[in-house]
C-alpha cells in the first residue's frame, strides 16, 4: 500500500463548507450537459457496464432495464476531469432510491475510472445485478491520495451528481469503504455528520495502523490532533448508526483499530454493530459485503 500524500487539514465546519463551495464553483466553470447539475458532466458517450464487468460501447445493445448496470460519468474540475462510476439498479424499483457511497482502498487509486469497481463492493454487485436495491456511487481517488481534502470534496460532488441524475434519496444515503476507504468512511462522516444515515467501515481505522513506515500518514485528519482520537470521533458520530467489520488476522490495519472505535462508540451510547471474521486477514471486505443481514439493515436506516 503506497504511502499517501500529506492530507489536507480542514479545521472547522466553516472551512469544510467554504472548501466545498470553492470546488463546486470550479466545477461549474466547466459547464453542464442537458439537465445535469452544472458540476456534473457525463462522459461522451455514457458507457454502461456489461453484466460480466466490461463496458458497453457504441454499437452494443444496452442491458435490459430489469437488471442493474454500471455507467461512467465525469466530474469536470479545475484540475481536469475525474471519472466515477454509478451502479444504477433495475428501473422497476421505486424511486427515490437508497444511495450508497463506496470508498475504495489504496490499490484502486488512479485515473482509469474502473479500478474502483474491481474490489470490494463492485464485484459483489456484479453477482446481484437483478436484485440489488440501491444506487451505488464509485468515485476514484487520485494516486497517492487519501480520502481527505480535495479528494473528499470530489467524492461528495460525485455523490451529489449521481443522486440528482438517478433519483437518489437524500434521507437514505449511506457510506461505506474498505481499508484506506474505511478510514475515509469515518473521515467523510466527521466532515458532514448530518449527511449520512449509516456507516459501514471495513478494515479501517482512526490512527496510523503502526504496521509499516509507509502507512504512518494514514489516519483520520479531523481527529488526528485530539488527545484521544477514538473518543473524539465517537463523540461526534454518536448519532449515526454504524456496522463495523474487520478481520481478526489483519496485519495491514490491525483489528485493534476497529475494536477501539467500537468501544468508544459504545461508551457514548451509539447504535453500533461489530463483526470480526476470525480467519480473515486484510481482505475482510468480501465477507463483509456478502453478509446477508447487512443490506436490509442498511436500507432501513434513515435520517
Amino acid at each position: 500500500m503506497p504511502a499517501p500524500s500529506n492530507p489536507h487539514h480542514d479545521t472547522t465546519a466553516e472551512a469544510h463548507t467554504a472548501g466545498r463551495r470553492r470546488l463546486l464553483g470550479a466545477l461549474a466553470l466547466t459547464g453542464a450537459v442537458g439537465c445535469l447539475p452544472t458540476w456534473a458532466r457525463p462522459s461522451p458517450p455514457p458507457q454502461i457496464g456489461r453484466p460480466g464487468g466490461g463496458a458497453i460501447g457504441d454499437g452494443d445493445a444496452p442491458p435490459a432495464d430489469e437488471t442493474g448496470h454500471f455507467v461512467r460519468r465525469t466530474l469536470g474540475t479545475a484540475q481536469g476531469g475525474r471519472t466515477y462510476q454509478v451502479f444504477v439498479p433495475a428501473t422497476a424499483l421505486p424511486r427515490p432510491l437508497p444511495v450508497v457511497l463506496f470508498l475504495h482502498g489504496s490499490g484502486e487509486r488512479g485515473d482509469d475510472g474502473d479500478s474502483q469497481t474491481r474490489a470490494g463492493l463492485g464485484p459483489y454487485l456484479r453477482t446481484r445485478l437483478a436484485d440489488f436495491q440501491a444506487l451505488v456511487v464509485f468515485p476514484q481517488s487520485p494516486a497517492e491520495a487519501s480520502w481527505e481534502g480535495d479528494t473528499a470534496s470530489m467524492a461528495l460532488a460525485a455523490l451529489d451528481a449521481a443522486s440528482a441524475e438517478f433519483g437518489g434519496d437524500p434521507h437514505r444515503t449511506t457510506l461505506t469503504g474498505m481499508s484506506r476507504g474505511g478510514y475515509g468512511t469515518w473521515s467523510l462522516a466527521l466532515r458532514e455528520p448530518e449527511r449520512f444515515a449509516a456507516l459501514v467501515p471495513v478494515c479501517g481505522g482512526i490512527t496510523p495502523p503502526g504496521t509499516r513506515p509507509d502507512l504512518e500518514t494514514l489516519f483520520v485528519d479531523a481527529t488526528h490532533e485530539a488527545a484521544d482520537p477514538f473518543a473524539e470521533a465517537a463523540g461526534r458520530l454518536r448519532a449515526i448508526p454504524s456496522w463495523v467489520f474487520h478481520g481478526a488476522r489483519d496485519d495491514v490495519v490491525p483489528p485493534e483499530q476497529s475494536r477501539r472505535m467500537v468501544a468508544a462508540l459504545q461508551a457514548v451510547g451509539a447504535d453500533v454493530r461489530y463483526t470480526e471474521f476470525p480467519d480473515a486477514n486484510h481482505n475482510s471486505w468480501d465477507a463483509a459485503y456478502a453478509t446477508p443481514a447487512l443490506w436490509p439493515w442498511l436500507f432501513a436506516q434513515r435520517r
